[in-house]
């Protein structure tokens, strides 16, 4: 085979519906149409000599010789990228890049005002998107460029993915002042006689840490309101008689609220991560969001605060 006769830009295509399993997502990502991306893989399979996908009720099924050769295509595609990040020049103060972050929203309220203080004075034109991914999605994501970073907890085990600890807290329940059980400390059966707010911002399922920590022990909480976002819980429990468990230097935000240490013993503490693609290691562009986001929650860790 003369690889000088082969438009290296095919194995870009190939690469995108590997991942997408679908023929218009596939060109959506990369930039072409899809009758274009049809032509690609007409040409993908001629070098090849095999079909390389099947078109099924699932989508786009890779034949076993697709599946055998996309590990060395997707390393020969991070190699060539990380060629050219290498000498990739970034001007922040010159900067129109868009940033896309998977984050929830207590993580949102805990950053974004400290990157923009930073960012007016010295980026000024780039832009930042926080959109939702679920788990399962986030290393597709991050592989094809539609997400630049995530931070979440410390789940991905994914090697593909890089990650650095960003900050950590202990769990507290949080209740209001005039609250019945409002006092120095409760026991076990206190907490679990309460109603409680659960905040998850996972998508597919309806538990959090906290539960998952109690099911281990053979505990369940008494659920009355599930929802998705942090923020919206202090003005719930101002409200009720409902109590949330959060974490602690979050619930130091809300001083007029009672503060009280969890009864039970084995509760994880909350973790947040900073989550990248290996692909963007070298990216000068990637590198420094890294470094501003990573030196914003060294600053929160050292003066103990969150909101």
């Amino acid at each position: 085979m003369n690889l000088s006769k082969i438009d290296l830009n095919l194995f870009v295509v190939f690469d995108a519906i590997y991942t997408e399993a679908n023929l218009t997502r596939a060109g959506h990502i990369i930039g072409i149409t899809q009758p274009a991306v049809s032509n690609a893989l007409s040409r993908l399979r001629e070098i090849f000599n095999d079909q390389l996908f099947i078109r099924t009720a699932h989508g786009m099924v890779p034949t076993p010789v697709a599946q055998n050769v996309i590990g060395s295509v997707r390393q020969a595609l991070q190699l060539i990228r990380r060629s050219v990040q290498q000498t990739d020049q970034f001007v922040a103060a010159d900067s129109e890049r868009q940033y896309r972050v998977s984050m929830g929203d207590l993580v949102e309220a805990v950053i974004l005002p400290r990157l923009f203080g930073k960012l007016d004075n010295v980026a000024p034109r780039i832009n930042i998107t926080s959109m939702p991914v679920q788990r399962r999605e986030t290393t597709k994501e991050l592989a094809s460029g539609r997400l630049d970073f995530v931070i979440d907890a410390p789940l991905n085990t994914d090697p593909q993915v890089k990650h650095v600890p960003l900050f950590e807290d202990n769990y507290v329940c949080v209740m209001r002042r005039d609250h019945p059980l409002a006092k120095a400390s409760i026991n076990n059966e206190e907490y679990l006689s309460l109603k409680h707010v659960q905040i998850s911002s996972r998508f597919d399922s309806r538990i959090d840490e906290i539960d998952i920590a109690l099911g281990r022990q053979g505990i369940n909480r008494n659920i009355a309101l599930s929802a998705q976002h942090y923020l919206m819980a202090p003005l719930v429990v101002r409200r009720s008689n409902l109590a949330m468990t959060v974490p602690e230097r979050f619930a130091r935000a809300y001083p007029d609220l009672h503060c009280v240490n969890l009864p039970f013993n084995d509760i994880p503490i909350m973790e947040a991560h900073l989550y990248w693609h290996e692909s963007t290691e070298l990216d000068a562009a990637s590198r420094w969001m890294r470094d501003c986001i990573i030196k914003i929650c060294e600053e929160l860790s050292a003066n103990h605060t969150m909101l």
